[in-house]
């Protein structure tokens, strides 16, 4: 069974900006939290790109294996020297 688009369990405070997260409702989409705007976070993948609004029930923090692995994806992409 999919975890798209069920809330997470407990809510969450706003977290910190840069803080990961993962949004459950894009198929457990990691991205980096930049603030609130309206009712919604806004989020940017951890190797650039646009960010989205997601609705925080559905916004849960990054587990200690989805960090390391989006810390290892960033440091691989700028050794390669892509714009972040």
């Amino acid at each position: 069974m999919s975890a798209q688009n069920v809330p997470t369990t407990e809510p969450v405070g706003v977290p910190e900006p840069g803080s990961l997260m993962v949004d459950t409702s894009r198929d457990d989409q990691l991205g980096e939290f930049r603030g609130v705007a309206g009712s919604y976070w806004s989020l940017r993948p951890v190797c650039g790109g646009a960010e989205w609004d997601a609705d925080p029930k559905f916004v849960r923090p990054a587990d200690r294996i989805e960090r390391l692995s989006a810390e290892t994806a960033r440091a691989n992409a700028r050794s390669r020297g892509e714009l972040l």
